[in-house]
């Protein structure tokens, strides 16, 4: 009997739907035909464009059908999921428009008497087969930006999607099926961890995108085979500078937004507030007012602004982590309480210390921490000091202590007068130290799976 996968909703673990897992003569199987197709012709470009922007249409009239189904399987709050959906629609756009500008360019010949009666200019060829491995948070979005850069560029794809969201994907597959894209362009493999490193490792992968734990992510990454190249997003632990001639207006709903949408399990959540010691007092009182209004519960009630956790036992290590917190001195200003299994009260710790969990790891859960600052510097020092550096933020009308800031903060980026898990789909994203490796967003990635190749051409004409 083939082994199902139960897919369960995070809020009340009602059974969505069952799926055959996929074994490894599956496995074996999608690597075959992936093999093949590797060999041959890529689908022409013009078809290409055309079946992402067929995609990109079919996605748009179901996105609210599919912005439910991703709120019940994923947890993140229908109102967020639906402007996911609208991402993914312009991801698939952008993709189909970008494939114009994957392109080589000239290299200058006839400038040294050995370089005489040449020509030389690069192009850009597909790099083969793709192994997506994707993460739960954005279960729609996070597949748009690991398969279609590959399917526009002309990759064979296998993905495998987070095993607690897997419907989200089979969404975005089945549509690209149905603006024509055969099959085997594009397979998805539901299946155990385990066999998913066999996907991974094989010799015949080109390109691992990887989406989830650092952990898992650094460990995959140490067992690719020779030549396979990859591109890693992991998680942060996001710090933001808040000067204290900030518009606390519109600075603290932006970072109440940036650290406790999606439960905060969003890899640029807004975690360490650094805040003068001039106004934290005031900061304080106006974060807090606002997490305790905020409607936790089902994300797919239209009213719900922070949802579940993905499982229940991220609900105690993250009240693990409070309670840490709460012992070494920090103070709870509003929060630190389980609702139920599934949710987490939003959470204000201020002053927490510096070295326990709170501040020294990624909290991925509805918890911001307030630290008060005397020294500008000082506070820059401290939001370095941790392993992850993916996205940070200063809020300050000063330009330039605004430029400063941005300067110091060791971050791939930093937002200035918004918080830090600002994106669109179009700008690099990446992360450094231990957040990643390589460059996402959509036109970026299809730039990594891509590799140039020059072409000299030796003539006496020339």
């Amino acid at each position: 009997m083939t082994e199902k996968l139960k897919v369960h909703s995070p809020y009340d673990g009602h059974l969505i739907k069952e799926i055959a897992l996929d074994d490894e003569s599956r496995i074996q199987e999608a690597l075959a035909i992936a093999h093949r197709l590797e060999q041959s012709k890529p689908i022409p470009a013009h078809e290409r464009i055309s079946i992402l922007n067929k995609t990109a249409d079919l996605v748009e009239i179901r996105a609210e059908e599919y912005a439910l189904q991703s709120a019940e399987e994923g947890g993140k709050p229908l109102i967020d999921s639906r402007i996911e959906l609208a991402r993914a629609v312009q991801g698939i756009r952008d993709a189909a428009n970008s494939l114009g500008q994957i392109t080589g360019h000239e290299i200058p010949m006839n400038l040294t008497a050995s370089s005489m009666n040449r020509m030389a200019f690069t192009t850009r060829e597909p790099i083969g087969i793709v192994a997506a491995v994707s993460a739960f948070n954005h279960p729609f979005n996070l597949i748009v930006h690991q398969v279609i850069p590959g399917v526009a560029v002309g990759c064979p794809i296998i993905v495998k999607p987070a095993s607690t969201t897997p419907l989200s994907c089979l969404n975005l597959v089945n549509c690209l099926y149905e603006a024509g894209l055969p099959k085997e362009w594009a397979q998805v493999i539901i299946c155990k961890g385990a066999l998913a490193e066999k996907i991974v490792t094989d010799p015949r992968v080109s390109f691992l995108t990887f989406i989830g734990s650092g952990k898992v992510g650094w460990n995959l990454r140490s067992k690719l085979s020779e030549g396979t190249r990859c591109a890693l997003e992991h998680g942060g632990a996001a710090p933001v500078i808040v000067e204290p001639d900030a518009d606390m207006d519109d600075t603290i709903p932006l970072l109440a937004k940036g650290g406790f949408y999606h439960a905060g399990q969003v890899c640029v959540s807004v975690q360490r507030v650094f805040v003068h010691e001039d106004i934290v007092e005031s900061f304080s009182n106006q974060l807090v007012s606002i997490a305790k209004q905020l409607v936790v519960g089902d994300p797919t009630d239209d009213k719900t602004e922070v949802g579940p956790l993905i499982q229940d036992k991220e609900v105690d290590r993250i009240h693990s982590w409070v309670e840490e917190a709460k012992k070494a001195g920090g103070k709870i200003l509003t929060g630190g309480n389980k609702i139920g299994n599934t949710c987490y009260e939003p959470t204000v710790i201020l002053n927490p210390p510096y070295d326990i969990n709170v501040s020294q790891c990624e909290i991925f859960g509805p918890v911001i921490n307030i630290y008060s600052y005397k020294n500008r510097d000082e506070a820059i020092k401290l939001a370095n000091n941790i392993p992850f550096s993916f996205q940070a933020a200063v809020f300050t009308k000063d330009i330039n202590a605004a430029l400063a800031s941005a300067k110091d903060l060791n971050a791939a980026a930093v937002m200035i007068n918004d918080h830090t898990a600002f994106r669109v789909d179009w700008m690099p994203f990446a992360g450094r130290k231990a957040s990643g490796l390589g460059v996402g967003g959509i036109q970026h990635s299809m730039m990594e799976m891509t590799e140039e190749k020059l072409i000299v051409f030796r003539s006496k004409l020339i």
